[in-house]
């Protein structure tokens, strides 16, 4: 842990528009605070905090003498807390209490809050964002901050934050796909998924991807709950979602779209897809549509389901269900109307994005035809030697999200794609911590995010309350805020994204939409009057 006095800090340089004295004088006021810093205003961020805010134990920082707890068996043994019957300001036990003087800022590189539950969730599952609600009550705390529009790692370092703050939890997430590293793949009409649907949930950086959509097959490589997502979003008749708040642009895109048939294709076989079974059940509810799949991919599954986990089960058995039994008349007679189709293709590994005559765009994708090896989680795809080729004119990668490196300071496990960590802790870097996918690897769904989340905040408070984090003051946003200051960056408030809020809500009302999202970071720094 590097640990820079307060004497040093006033050595600092510090911008005109900031007093030294102002800057001392606020810091004084928070001498015995803990001062925690996330980067990341997603779930991973946001359940971090509130669970440090809503648990955190208040324990001064300065160092003490405890009296001797006569309920400890031996004098001065330190107890459990709310073991000791003699509490109190210098009781051996600290007293645990759902509101401390735990201070939390939370940094972010978009102008906006709320990462993958703004940008990711589907526009058609509202319910699902309906957590940004527990997230603002946790915002809007006066003993939490939002910090936008501050991308750590070049507007600010980690190790500055470090020295800024007690505690520092990375949970900034993952902001980049896997590649798909075969030949074609930079051909337009190409994309991977995160930026697809990126471009229809109004992420800034990709609001102007364009994609084609006048083609007749569009290809999904990736058998998971984003695949089944961007299939839906493809197919769903447009006036099904002009009520939510997909962007006008990607709303006007679909309107024009000629896309009528969808494959989504994986490796391996219907046992190991990665989706779950309501966007399954969506997918073969889908108005307009009728699903494609081939009874040979499902022979022999249904005495290989049996002792399966119940969740799986049940996905396999409405997978078998509808790709080996006849209809009832009425779902027969939605088949045959249905003008758009969706398919799942297993046992097929993307080898070459086949180009147009022209060269100028996608025609189609050469499959390796696969088979499986080995058991259990050990089960692998190997190529038997075939190919195919599936024309189509619109190919998107959806094969996984990975997080970047932040900061050179920082260690970074390429290959896994997450910060080095132990329980939550960065390896060999004290009061570092990280949470959710940047932690763990993008899997699961938000509530385990959540549990996630919640075990690194209790592993920092247990840390905090047995002295392993330094004790002393630390000026957390007052110092940070003096160095974005210098360099030129304007953080924006919680406050500031509820105008940006109130405008979106408002710009929404006319076509019946909940929200118009902004997409232009310009655009939204204007309104705020910068």
């Amino acid at each position: 842990w590097r640990w820079r006095p307060w004497s040093s800090w006033t050595r600092t340089r510090l911008p005109p528009s900031r007093s030294i004295q102002n800057f001392g004088q606020h810091f004084s006021t928070q001498e015995q605070t803990p001062q925690i810093c996330v980067v990341g205003s997603g779930p991973a961020g946001f359940y971090t905090a509130q669970h440090l805010l809503k648990i955190v134990y208040t324990i001064d920082l300065q160092p003490k003498q405890f009296k001797p707890c006569p309920e400890a068996g031996q004098p001065g043994k330190v107890r459990e807390p709310g073991a000791c019957k003699t509490l109190g300001p210098t009781s051996c036990c600290p007293l645990p209490q759902h509101h401390s003087r735990a201070h939390v800022d939370i940094y972010e590189k978009q102008l906006v809050p709320f990462g993958l539950v703004r940008f990711g969730v589907a526009p058609d599952h509202p319910e699902v964002k309906n957590v940004i609600n527990t997230f603002t009550q946790t915002a809007r705390s006066d003993r939490c901050a939002f910090y936008g529009n501050v991308e750590v790692g070049r507007d600010v370092t980690v190790q500055e934050l470090r020295d800024a703050y007690h505690a520092v939890v990375l949970s900034y997430g993952a902001e980049d796909h896997q590649a798909l590293d075969i030949p074609g793949e930079e051909l337009p009409g190409v994309f991977s998924a995160r930026a697809f649907v990126g471009w229809y949930n109004g992420l800034p950086e990709n609001r102007e991807l364009a994609p084609d959509l006048s083609c007749d097959t569009a290809v999904i490589l990736g058998q998971g709950n984003v695949a089944l997502d961007v299939a839906r979003i493809l197919l769903t008749p447009p006036d099904h979602l002009e009520k939510t708040d997909i962007t006008e642009a990607a709303l006007g895109a679909l309107r024009q779209s000629r896309v009528k048939t969808v494959w989504i294709v994986g490796r391996r076989g219907p046992l190991q897809v990665a989706f779950t079974i309501k966007e399954l059940r969506e997918m073969i509810q889908l108005p307009g549509t009728r699903p494609m799949l081939d009874p040979a991919d499902f022979l022999g599954l249904r005495d290989r389901i049996k002792e399966a986990a119940r969740p799986r089960k049940r996905l396999m058995e409405l997978l078998l269900r509808t790709a080996t039994e006849k209809p009832g008349v009425e779902e027969a007679a939605r088949r045959a109307s249905a003008s758009r189709a969706w398919g799942l293709r297993f046992f097929r590994s993307p080898q070459q994005v086949l180009p147009s005559p022209d060269g100028r765009r996608v025609a189609g994708i050469r499959l390796a035809v696969t088979r499986l090896e080995g058991i259990g989680e050990a089960t692998r795809a190997v190529p038997t030697g075939d190919v195919e080729d599936l024309p189509c004119g619109l190919v998107l990668s959806s094969i996984g999200y990975k997080s970047r490196p932040i900061d050179p300071s920082v260690p970074f496990d390429p290959k896994l794609g997450v910060v080095p960590n132990m329980e939550g802790r960065v390896v060999d870097v004290p009061g570092l911590y990280c949470s959710g996918w940047v932690k763990r690897g993008p899997t699961g769904v938000i509530t385990t995010t959540m549990t996630d989340s919640f075990l690194t905040g209790q592993i920092l408070l247990q840390d905090l309350k047995a002295g392993h984090l330094p004790s002393g003051p630390r000026p957390g946003s007052a110092f940070i805020k003096a160095l974005l200051d210098s360099r030129g960056v304007w953080p924006v408030s919680f406050s500031d994204w509820e105008k940006l809020d109130a405008e979106e809500v408002s710009r929404g009302q006319a076509s019946g939409k909940p929200r118009e999202k902004l997409l232009d970071p310009q655009e939204m720094l204007r309104l705020l009057g910068h």
